[in-house]
């Protein structure tokens, strides 16, 4: 049963429901972005291989149906993994598994089945594509949340395998072989999240230290998070240049936008306001993702 508001502690949390809280446990935001990832791996192995895309639509179906259930099985597993911090953060207070909305068993219930049914659908493609499944929920839910989330500052990289195997499983449910391509996804993926989650961890920087995780900004200040940052970006450079099968246009583009995010961490040393800076370069990076990997789809439809 919802209500107006759910109080906890001194604070009160907006009124939710089932739908809601159900989005909330699978985190449906990190569902819909890896999507995009997934299928642009898929996308880009059918036209790699010279196939038809409409000939390839049971395997389309299967890979984004069993993607999306593990990414949410894992989501829903890490809620349960994280309920005892979770309070402590202004963003995740409002979270099911705070909140008491769905109970502890339910969660658990939902996180295994989804990961078990989803890695089914996998195996339907490929066994290379299962087996990759399995590989990014293992490091999120035991390697990332389990193990290395609160006490490494190397956390965020450690989760960013993770977070780099979403287009590898597009493209393996199609060709098992991976081209040196589908390797590029999984590098710009792995490069593009320590970057984009050092910005967000600057700005929650206080969350992060009252729930005792040790983010970098945490451990190491804003001025060593601000060169890490423009290091990882600098890193993402050279990737265009092995991606040149993606045509001229693309390999510009990709530059560009590398050097666009480059200019604008620089800024950073220069810029008094600390939080202003990291709230724009998380911005950019969401941008820069979601139009590098629609770009890779169009620049190979025209």
């Amino acid at each position: 049963m919802s209500r107006a508001t759910t109080t906890m502690g001194n604070s009160e949390l907006p009124e939710t429901t089932a739908v809601k809280d159900f989005f909330a446990l699978i985190k449906i935001g990190i569902v819909n972005s890896n999507l995009i990832t997934i299928f642009t791996g898929l996308w880009l192995a059918i036209v790699f291989n010279g196939l038809h895309f409409l000939s390839q639509l049971d395997t389309v179906f299967y890979t984004l149906i069993g993607s999306s259930l593990i990414i949410a099985g894992s989501a829903s597993l890490n809620n349960f993994i994280d309920r005892d911090i979770d309070p402590l953060m202004e963003r995740t207070k409002g979270r099911p598994t705070v909140t008491g909305k769905i109970s502890y068993p339910k969660v658990m219930t939902i996180g295994l089945a989804f990961i078990i049914i989803g890695t089914a659908f996998l195996f339907l493609t490929t066994f290379t594509a299962g087996i990759i499944g399995l590989i990014g929920v293992f490091s999120y839910v035991v390697v990332y949340s389990m193990w290395s989330k609160r006490r490494h500052v190397s956390n965020t990289i450690v989760g960013s395998i993770s977070g780099a195997v979403p287009p590898l499983i597009g493209w393996a449910a199609v060709d098992p072989g991976l081209d040196v391509v589908a390797w590029m996804l999984f590098l710009i993926m792995f490069i593009w999240q320590p970057p984009h989650f050092y910005a967000l961890a600057m700005r929650r920087c206080e969350e992060y230290r009252a729930a005792g995780i040790p983010m970098l900004p945490v451990v190491k200040g804003f001025s060593a998070t601000k060169r890490h940052i423009v290091i990882w970006v600098l890193a993402l450079l050279p990737i265009p240049f092995f991606m040149t099968s993606l045509g001229t246009a693309f390999v510009v583009l990709a530059t560009v936008l590398n050097i666009g995010w480059l200019v604008l961490g620089v800024t950073g040393y220069k810029m008094k306001d600390d939080l202003k800076w990291a709230k724009w370069m998380f911005i950019y990076s969401l941008q820069y993702l979601t139009v590098l990997f629609v770009a890779m789809v169009i620049f190979t439809v025209i």
